[in-house]
């Protein structure tokens, strides 16, 4: 008995052992999910391209692109449309609808079926949000994702074309006035003040277009357009329905006896009609028939 009790020390030594290394190792594990989770949900909405520049030379238009799956779709749509109306942001589309992928229907009884219906709740959104709340407003958003598909972020600079712009404008305004001193210069030529008001009109036009452009391209710099695609999972419905094909729903058998003599009567008229319609031809097989009969040779 003593021989064996050195050896029971070191096994049991071994097992305690064991146990303690896998309680670290399952201990350092989580330690490291818990640091990678929030910052893999920090990722989707934050960027560096949803945050203002602080360089007031720098026009970006920041757009984004989300498709992630929620719990509830309407339940998100909410929360979503009071959040950009919280952040002084407007809602320019949004389409929630149900698509249905099956129905089947089962017998639970004589006059009763079960109809079972599967579909999934899907919506697409356009939303636009001021620039400077751009990246709160997509941290918030995130607060709904339970599985993010993809996040395009996308800043595009415009300070070159706003600056384009300017210059463009400026340049057709000194044409402008410098066109219309030489229209009152000329006085009566009409030929030449045609063309110089013809100028002067793609000129003004030219100036115009240019104008609304930089408008164009300041509403976007203000304003940040987010498209969002919302889906969940597949969703089954269950409905009781009665049966159409129960006997309480089937007509009397004294209405449809009725019904078969009235309409073997209608097709009774249409057949006269319809031989009435014919009697060019019982003319021509009568009289067919006569002048056979009058010029038939008599048989030997």
């Amino acid at each position: 008995m003593n021989y064996y009790r050195p050896f029971c020390v070191l096994l049991v030594s071994a097992v305690l052992l064991s146990c303690k290394q896998e309680n670290s190792r399952n201990a350092e594990e989580n330690a490291a999910t818990s640091e990678i989770a929030p910052a893999t949900e920090s990722q989707m909405a934050s960027s560096s391209a949803a945050v203002e520049s602080k360089n007031p030379d720098r026009k970006f238009i920041r757009t984004a692109d989300l498709k992630f799956k929620v719990k509830n779709v309407a339940q998100s749509t909410y929360s979503i449309e009071n959040t950009v109306s919280r952040f002084n942001g407007f809602v320019t589309s949004t389409e929630l609808r149900s698509i249905v992928n099956n129905t089947t229907t089962t017998k639970v009884s004589s006059d009763s079926l079960i109809e079972t219906t599967r579909f999934n709740v899907e919506n697409a959104m356009i939303i636009r949000v001021p620039n400077t709340a751009l990246d709160t407003t997509l941290k918030t958003i995130a607060r709904q994702i339970d599985y993010l598909d993809y996040r395009i972020i996308k800043a595009d600079d415009v300070s070159l074309q706003l600056l384009s712009n300017q210059l463009s404008q400026k340049r057709n305004a000194a044409n402008q006035q410098r066109v219309t001193q030489a229209i009152q210069n000329r006085g009566k030529k009409l030929g030449e003040t045609l063309d110089a008001e013809d100028r002067l009109h793609e000129s003004q036009t030219e100036s115009d277009d240019a104008q609304l452009s930089s408008r164009a391209l300041n509403d976007q710099v203000s304003y940040s357009t987010v498209s969002l695609y919302l889906y969940q999972k597949e969703a089954v419905r269950h409905e009781k329905i009665a049966n159409p094909e129960n006997e309480k729903f089937r007509t009397g058998l004294g209405i449809r006896f009725a019904d078969g003599l009235r309409n073997g009567w209608y097709m009774l008229e249409s057949l006269l009609v319809f031989l009435s319609n014919l009697w060019t031809l019982f003319v021509i097989a009568i009289v067919g028939w006569l002048l056979y009969r009058k010029f038939k040779k008599p048989s030997v």
